[in-house]
């Protein structure tokens, strides 16, 4: 049994990294002795209860964690999330405490780590300056500081480290930042129940949390236009809202407010969730450059058809069908248009991202660092 930490900069977004988080300290916990580092108020029975998992881990967190955890979100809501910034702060806590552990599992994406370690990357972090193969590329003088302050400015990862990636855009941005490739091991989602298609609702599901990136509202003008072509569909929003996008949030709820046809469920157990999946036919995530895509794995998961922004790793979870893909909010309502018309079916296993696969694979990428292979 090895001493493995388990790093995550903050579990308080609720979203697809923390769920792997979660996913990868159940996968380890019967066969090693983990500890969760972490700069984060949320619980892990409150995260268990939202993704379906067993994670019973110690965890500890940086002194001072609520107060910080609660400024770094009012500075969110206006600075948009600081995660390199936690990142940084994650790093030099651990730092301190890295030689009681025999190996270290970054779910937080890349880290010069002082011990061997497995690092998951959703996308990096540091080096944002560095254009991708797609040209994407970001930061500016802050992106510059944290990246020094990691000690990545040199662009090299550990030469102990190894790299698994969410999907094959990430990966390829992997290589373009740090000249590594990373094995490309898809987050996990089981098989959700679903009704059959004929009893399945004529309505969309869009699943994460009500955020500016994830563009909740451009769901809300996609129903609109399939309603205004004649077509009798309703929406339902479901994800948390944390305080740093309060703003946004408020936009969102008077929207739903304004409309019969759009219903808002905010922190729904997981019950309620894979009801609402496995009882309509249609998912859709109007994310842009979503780096993999949780909640879309989820509507394959739960036999919808599922539909999502042309780009990123969103991709890999459709198996680059065009005809469930669209690049602006008319072409989304025009994918739906047709999907009720032809009567469309989903084609995808739901076992395609099986929990199962996963939690095997990051076994298997432990055991091999820790025997150093």
């Amino acid at each position: 049994m090895a001493r493995v930490a388990v790093l995550h900069n903050t579990l308080d977004f609720n979203g697809g990294a923390d769920a792997v988080c979660l996913h990868v300290c159940e996968a380890l916990q019967a066969a090693h002795d983990v500890t969760l580092f972490t700069i984060s108020e949320t619980s892990l029975s409150a995260l268990n209860e939202l993704f379906g998992t067993d994670a019973a881990v110690t965890v500890e967190t940086l002194p001072g964690t609520g107060p910080l955890a609660r400024l770094l979100a009012r500075v969110d809501d206006w600075r948009g999330p600081q995660l390199a910034f936690r990142s940084v702060l994650l790093d030099r806590w651990f730092r301190r405490r890295a030689a009681a552990f025999d190996l270290a599992v970054s779910t937080a994406n890349e880290f010069a780590l002082p011990v061997p370690s497995v690092q998951y990357v959703h996308f990096p972090q540091f080096n944002g300056h560095v254009a991708g193969p797609d040209g994407v590329h970001g930061g500016g003088v802050a992106d510059r500081v944290w990246t020094r302050m990691a000690g990545l400015d040199d662009r090299r990862l550990p030469a102990d480290a190894t790299l698994l990636a969410n999907s094959t855009y990430t990966a390829d941005h992997v290589v373009a930042r740090y000249g590594r490739g990373a094995s490309v091991v898809h987050p996990p989602v089981d098989p959700i129940p679903g009704e059959p298609w004929a009893d399945r609702e004529r309505g969309v599901v869009t699943v994460g949390r009500i955020a500016p990136d994830n563009r909740t509202l451009d769901a809300i003008r996609a129903v609109d236009g399939v309603r205004e072509r004649g077509y009798d569909l309703h929406l339902h929003l479901v994800g948390s809202a944390a305080e740093a996008y309060r703003s946004y949030v408020d936009r969102v709820e008077a929207a739903v407010a304004a409309r019969e046809h759009v219903t808002l469920e905010r922190s729904v157990p997981r019950t309620r969730l894979e009801a609402l999946l496995g009882s309509h036919r249609y998912g859709l995530n109007p994310k842009r450059g979503e780096h993999f895509g949780m909640a879309l794995a989820e509507y394959v998961a739960a036999g919808m058809v599922p539909f999502a922004h042309d780009s990123g790793g969103q991709r890999d979870v459709v198996d680059g069908a065009e005809d469930r893909l669209f690049g602006t909010v008319t072409e989304a309502t025009e994918r739906l248009v047709a999907a009720i018309e032809a009567d469309a079916r989903p084609r995808l296993p739901p076992d395609r991202f099986a929990v199962d696969r996963f939690h095997e694979r990051i076994r298997t990428a432990v055991d091999d660092r820790l025997a150093g292979r």
